[in-house]
């Protein structure tokens, strides 16, 4: 499988592309004008102790106090190894954060009003809620996690080698840490120490430029902030077996190759300034593949399609053989249309990012081994996704369910609004209920028209036709019932279910 990343960036947003084999599996996109606050350090000053709530608000200079649980001061840190910071689909700390009782200390014990503290964001701020917030610091780096003011060393749980672990424990007791704690990360997994200590080096003089800032800043004040879109996702996703990093923007294209000179300098050589005249995601056909992940039918090679349908509940996604009639049995043509199906599946809930509850519903097998068969196929799928999965045995009604963690805004959200005439429904009332509904309306304000003059009835094109024909009868008994002449106006930008009335 060849893997590839492009990087389109400009003064109003960053967008970055992965491809397996050149076809899209996930986009990242950040508008410079709402670039995310999770990962800042700040220096603040408590404003509020709320005992009854085991909470406290923080001044860190943001439009709202941040808000601190009592768990985000006392946290345990174990539970940190469970993180893969800055990769999609990890945990937050406040998702780690243990529950409140058994003997923990009370907020009130732990900070004052006016007290200054060193914090980071672990949640962004929403309409009507400040951010969330930790004293517990964390630096990531390309294979390691600083935690510079606890000291605890551990290993990515999702390292599951034994032998590797404690590999990986030994490289990291022999490090100068210092009193600081570190973590090894996922992609840590194979390093030697060499690479270690250039993560660690990178890691720790950032760290001492954080400590300096809050030395000599007055709180509220920002000491760090998280790298943008484009370094974290270069950080967290380029490895070695990427074949080429395209950048469209020399100055993206200078910081990527200054940062890779400092974490891993043997990945700068893949890093290409793209210089033609069709932009990069023009040029590889992004914006068509980015555009179909909108829509909520996608086709198959086959001829066959899935239809991705996502609830306030769950995502429900149904599997059908289309124009795939197979060329022998019908469970063979169920089949294959199955495996192809689960194939496509995981690549759309990859690059929507879809997450929750997740159900696919199957075309019925009736082999217990084509079952087997596809399953394994969807479970070998899931494994190219860096997100926490979990998937259930096909039931005997042919559902997976699956559950995911979402890492961030989904596309569809990220990209879209709710439509304006059906108000996120997905569907609007029909020409007939609106000719009936009009009926219904104007009837019932027969007494306030005068006789014998006419009414300009100002409604939408579709309506209008409507009315003029199928629907012609409507129009000819408001004008008996109503003893005057009915105009019709047609108005392109008049709402499909609204329309005026007019007495001339």
């Amino acid at each position: 499988m060849t893997c590839k990343m492009l990087i389109e960036s400009d003064p109003h947003q960053a967008r970055i592309a992965v491809l397996e084999d050149d076809r899209l599996t996930e986009i990242f996109v950040e508008r410079h004008r709402h670039r995310g606050l999770v990962g800042n350090v700040y220096k603040g000053r408590v404003t509020r102790v709320l005992p009854g709530m085991q909470a406290a608000f923080v001044d860190v200079s943001l439009e709202r106090d941040a808000f601190l649980y009592v768990s985000d001061v006392a946290a345990d840190v174990e539970a940190m190894e469970d993180l893969e910071l800055g990769e999609p689909g990890a945990p937050s700390r406040a998702d780690l954060a243990p529950a409140q009782g058994g003997g923990a200390p009370s907020i009130g014990d732990l900070l004052k009003p006016g007290q200054e503290i060193l914090v980071q964001v672990v949640k962004d701020p929403l309409p009507n809620k400040g951010a969330r917030i930790s004293t517990h610091v964390t630096l990531p780096g390309r294979y390691l996690v600083l935690l510079p003011t606890v000291r605890h060393v551990g290993v990515s749980r999702r390292i599951d080698d034994e032998k590797e672990r404690e590999r990986l424990l030994g490289i990291l007791d022999s490090l100068p840490l210092g009193g600081s704690g570190l973590i090894v990360r996922t992609a840590g997994e194979g390093r030697g120490r060499e690479e270690f200590e250039t993560d660690l080096s990178y890691l720790s003089r950032l760290w001492e430029k954080v400590r300096q800032r809050a030395a000599r800043l007055p709180a509220p004040a920002l000491l760090h902030q998280d790298l943008d879109l484009a370094l974290r996702v270069v950080r967290d996703l380029l490895r070695p077996d990427f074949s080429v990093l395209w950048v469209d923007g020399e100055e993206t294209y200078e910081r990527i190759v200054e940062f890779l000179d400092q974490v891993q300098p043997s990945l700068v050589g893949k890093v290409k300034l793209f210089r033609q005249g069709a932009t990069l995601f023009e040029q590889f056909g992004i914006e068509d593949q980015i555009e179909a992940a909108l829509k909520s039918k996608v086709w198959l090679k086959s001829g066959g399609y899935i239809v991705i349908n996502p609830t306030e509940a769950l995502v429900a996604i149904d599997v059908n053989t289309g124009r795939f009639v197979g060329q022998r049995t019908l469970e063979d043509t169920v089949l294959q249309t199955n495996l192809e199906a689960v194939q496509e599946i995981v690549r759309q809930i990859r690059l929507r990012d879809l997450g929750g509850i997740i159900v696919i519903d199957l075309i019925d097998m009736v082999e217990p081994a084509h079952r087997e068969q596809v399953f394994a196929s969807l479970g070998n799928e899931v494994k190219k996704d860096r997100a926490k999965t979990k998937l259930l045995n096909i039931s005997e009604f042919g559902l997976v369910e699956i559950t995911r963690k979402r890492s961030r805004a989904n596309l569809e959200r990220l990209l879209t609004q709710p439509c304006p005439y059906c108000a996120g429904r997905g569907r609007i009332k029909s020409v007939a209920t609106i000719c009936l509904k009009l009926r219904k309306e104007l009837l019932r304000q027969r007494g306030r028209t005068g006789q014998g003059g006419e009414l300009l009835l100002r409604v939408h094109p579709e309506i209008a036709r409507a009315l003029q024909h199928e629907e012609r009868a409507i129009l000819e008994e408001l004008e008996r019932s109503l003893g005057l002449s009915v105009l019709l106006q047609s108005d392109p930008e008049l709402h499909h279910e609204k329309f005026d009335v007019v007495e001339v």
